[in-house]
């Protein structure tokens, strides 16, 4: 079964049954539908779920263009404020995000990705050009960054940790990578979730405040795609992602999903990802 990673496949597909009953549809208008289907707000965050998960995802030139009066501008800033700005912000239990200075620019990896090149709109908020995310800075009285908000599918606020501490996270993340074992509770949670979020009553207080905010934000989109699928039948662990998160197969009465999901410290849900397909 196809998933997330043949969305332009499917877009192609879609695009072509319905012209095949005169029903006309441009490329970029069949990718954004795909898009909402996966339960993402736009394309551009499809295509770099794609990206991030090694795939191919092309944004066609109508997809990229910024509404009007969203278009993002880069200005110049001091590279002695980029520096003040290079370090580690934790995301999750799992996750650092990793930002260095780059030239008059800066470079931001997460636990798992590849870099993205982030561009200054003004002293302390930053812009991506190939996919759709920003990051504003939290600045304390001596200049100094103590957390970041990244504005991707919600925002998601990062304290500021030392080197040590970013270092014990990736080795922790390596080694559940390396085992591939569950991590204990995330099953129950995922079918908590998935219920929840089905019949349009999640538990926003078994998660995280950021991503309980993105699923209030995606509830319109993934509330009818769940509940068509029906009641779960059965759940199948695949492995453990390369952020630490658990990944399942879950088989409903009329489909499948497939699920990343990550726990914090204390047992809330901090990380869930959901795209049709087992």
């Amino acid at each position: 079964m196809r998933d997330f990673r043949d969305a332009k496949t499917m877009a192609q597909t879609l695009r072509e049954a319905l012209g095949a009953k005169s029903i006309p549809l441009t490329h970029s208008d069949s990718l954004e539908l795909i898009a909402k289907l996966f339960g993402q707000r736009d394309w551009n965050t499809l295509a770099a779920r794609i990206q991030a998960a090694g795939g191919s995802a092309d944004v066609p030139a109508s997809a990229q263009q910024s509404p009007p009066g969203a278009v993002r501008q880069e200005i110049a800033v001091a590279t002695a404020v980029l520096d003040r700005y290079a370090g580690f912000y934790q995301l999750s239990e799992q996750a650092v995000l990793g930002v260095m200075r780059e030239d008059h620019h800066l470079a931001v990896q997460l636990t798992g990705q590849r870099a993205v090149a982030f561009f200054a709109e003004s002293q302390t908020e930053f812009f991506a050009r190939e996919v759709d995310a920003q990051i504003s800075f939290v600045i304390a009285a001596d200049g100094q960054a103590t957390s970041l908000i990244l504005h991707q599918n919600g925002d998601k606020p990062m304290p500021r940790i030392d080197a040590a501490s970013a270092k014990q996270i990736a080795d922790r993340t390596a080694e559940r990578v390396k085992n591939q074992s569950p991590a204990s509770g995330t099953e129950a949670a995922l079918r908590r979730l998935i219920e929840g979020v089905a019949s349009g009553q999640p538990d926003y207080v078994d998660m995280t405040p950021a991503l309980a905010a993105a699923t209030r934000e995606q509830l319109p989109h993934l509330q009818p795609f769940l509940a068509d699928l029906g009641a779960i039948e059965s759940t199948r662990f695949l492995g453990v992602g390369a952020q630490g998160e658990d990944v399942y197969s879950v088989r409903h009465a009329n489909g499948a999903s497939h699920w990343r999901i990550a726990l914090d410290a204390t047992g809330t849900i901090s990380t869930a990802w959901v795209s049709a397909g087992p």
